[in-house]
């Protein structure tokens, strides 16, 4: 077996050799990793789509793909090539990075009753994600090659490692699996067939409207477990605010009041808890969140600059390459740049002249000029902080304020004018989600000697498969829960759509969004970081606490386990069981949302109470500490 190759930190491109040399020629992009990719890119799509739609984030799926690859591809199908490997993972990821972009803006669209086909939702993923694919591209010599060992890429390093240390594939596959399972049982026994509740909460007394809650659901236990303790935090400490200390404040002082004030149409003195969050603590959210997410985008500002210096390089790099590539090296072989400017051409027009999208020549001239801004910033900020700091909410909220301030000046106006500006928000979402995305990938192509090409391609179709489904995934799971609903609150699209009706209409309750702007701004100057502490003052304070647990568990593991080799592996280990739990519990709930769609009606009571849903959500804790602890040989 090959010496694993350095990436770290330091070396020269021209002392580098990959994995794979590039004079090895290996199985990459067979029958076999399309269709197996294409399979896990649905599945992890809607998973992640679903995820999002609960809590405002999404997690990476090409760590958990390329082990779940390995497992079918070695274990099963006794085939070993890592490039095969490889592309399974590509194409995967592009699922879960897609319907980020997707799910941050699109379901605007539903909770304004505009109920898009699912054509229009194709187009504008599509439209998303080739642009922030083919953006990408003429960069990738100069920030994946030439800046090899100065932009670690982290989570393309990570996956990159997974894939060279294959033979450990099928034992971690089995967490990825048995999270799977156990995550889809909870979900079916708790919200399927209701043998107890998904939620837990009580008041507390002589706290008027003051409140604390649970959701008992693995996928947040998980996700938790991801992002750690210190991200969990913030958004335990945001929720506390709104729930402990704002939701009570609002319901003492609006008290003395007899009358309604705006925007609720009910005294606040008739408002319980749950009316209080809805119609004033989801506004003042909205504020820190727009706070802290442009706040993100402003400290990546230096970078800016020197990214579009770096992509001027990168297109004066690749202009050489037509399309005969014949005496390029196979691991320096990017799809021809005739093929890229013709995707461009064609992607301007359908979003120009394609009927159900409705922006026209302005808009679509909008979605190159911000795109290709925000493709070339979001592909160098993962390369330094990651995707999972890639503040892709930030830039949409910019962009879509720009946007929909162009638009109004060109008179656009009402609903035609809003829709047009989500539209083009989402399409420059997608983009720079996708951007990221594919920017990890090439890092890990890079690693293992893929061919770019190949894995370019992969990418494209990554996109067109999750493109077709991801609006069924969309339409299911608001016919079910409906988005905007406490059970769906779909907090960054809410956002989104708060503030491109605010400028279009001025109907938007500034006071609250600007003391939320103000609470954002005190939390960064006291030096935390502001968008997770907003999230969870955005957020019911049920999601963050099964958070918050899964993030100590991480913690716990970190702070106890002194051998970083060991420590490393036991994270993996939570980190893959946790991932588990996400992906079965979504692909549960898109289940039960198709029954549901279907007529059937599902159990309204549960038949135990809270106490029940407490011990079974526990003991999924217990499964997840343990498994993340466990000692011995590796899996």
């Amino acid at each position: 077996m090959k010496d694993k190759p350095d990436s770290g930190q330091g070396q020269s491109t021209s002392d580098f050799v990959p994995y794979i040399p590039p004079h090895e020629h290996r199985p990459e992009m067979t029958w076999t990793a399309i269709i197996l990719g294409g399979i896990l890119a649905v599945l992890f799509g809607a998973a992640n789509a679903y995820l999002g739609l609960i809590v405002g984030m999404t997690v990476s799926a090409s760590i958990p793909a390329a082990v779940i690859s390995m497992a079918i591809l070695r274990g099963v199908l006794r085939r070993s090539s890592i490039l095969e490997n490889n592309t399974v993972q590509t194409i995967t990821s592009v699922g879960e990075s897609l319907a980020a972009g997707v799910i941050f803006t699109v379901p605007a669209l539903f909770i304004w009753k505009l109920q898009p086909s699912l054509t229009t939702i194709a187009f504008i993923a599509l439209g998303g994600g080739i642009l922030g694919i083919i953006m990408m591209i003429p960069l990738r010599k100069a920030l994946i090659v030439k800046e090899h060992g100065v932009l670690p890429y982290p989570e393309g390093t990570a996956c990159a490692e997974v894939l060279i240390a294959g033979e450990k594939g099928g034992g971690l596959a089995k967490l990825v699996f048995s999270g799977l399972g156990l995550g889809a049982l909870f979900k079916f026994i708790a919200d399927g067939i209701k043998a107890f509740p998904s939620e837990i909460e009580t008041g507390i007394r002589g706290f008027k409207n003051a409140a604390v809650g649970m959701d008992t659901l693995p996928a947040l236990l998980g996700v938790g477990f991801i992002i750690g303790p210190r991200i969990a935090g913030y958004m335990l400490a945001g929720a506390v605010l709104g729930w402990l200390g704002l939701i009570p404040l609002i319901s003492y002082f609006g008290s003395f009041a007899s009358t309604p004030i705006f925007p609720a149409t009910t005294p606040i003195s008739e408002l319980g808890f749950w009316d209080i969050w809805s119609d004033y603590l989801r506004y003042i959210g909205a504020g820190a969140v727009a706070f802290g997410g442009i706040v993100s985008l402003g400290k990546a500002l230096p970078t800016i600059a020197s990214s579009f210096a770096i992509a001027m390089k990168g297109f004066s790099i690749t202009r050489g390459s037509g399309s005969n590539q014949s005496g390029v090296i196979r691991t320096e072989q990017d799809m021809p740049i005739p093929y890229i400017i013709a995707l461009i051409v064609i992607l301007i027009s359908v979003l120009a002249f394609f009927p159900s999208i409705n922006i026209g020549i302005p808009g679509a001239l909008l979605v190159i000029l911000f795109g290709f801004l925000f493709v070339t910033v979001s592909s160098r900020i993962v390369g330094i902080v990651g995707s999972s700091s890639n503040p892709v909410s930030g830039m949409t909220i910019a962009a879509l304020i720009l946007i929909t301030v162009i638009l109004k000046l060109m008179n656009f106006s009402g609903q035609t004018g809003m829709v047009a500006a989500i539209t083009i928000g989402a399409v420059i979402c997608i983009a720079a989600a996708m951007a990221g995305d594919t920017s990890q990938d090439l890092k890990t192509a890079f690693l293992v000697g893929a061919t770019p090409k190949y894995q370019q391609y992969a990418l494209m179709y990554g996109v067109f498969i999750t493109s077709l489904t991801i609006g069924l995934v969309l339409t299911l799971l608001d016919q079910a829960y409906g988005f905007g609903s406490k059970n769906l609150p779909a907090p960054q699209a809410t956002l989104m759509m708060m503030v491109v009706e605010g400028i279009m209409n001025g109907n938007l309750p500034w006071t609250l969004v600007f003391i939320g702007m103000a609470t954002a701004a005190l939390v960064e100057l006291m030096g935390i970081g502001s968008l997770p502490f907003a999230v969870g003052l955005y957020l019911p304070i049920h999601l963050s606490t099964p958070i918050m647990l899964g993030g100590i568990i991480r913690g716990i593991v970190e702070r106890r386990e002194k051998n970083e080799a060991v420590r490393k592996q036991k994270l993996e280990r939570g980190i893959l069981l946790s991932s588990g739990f996400i992906a079965g519990e979504a692909l549960m709930g898109i289940l039960i949302a198709i029954v549901v769609s279907m007529g059937v009606t599902m159990p309204e009571n549960p038949y135990f109470g809270p106490l029940v849903s407490l011990i079974a959500f526990l003991l999924v804790t217990a499964i997840l500490f343990v498994t993340a602890n466990a000692k011995g040989k590796k899996a």
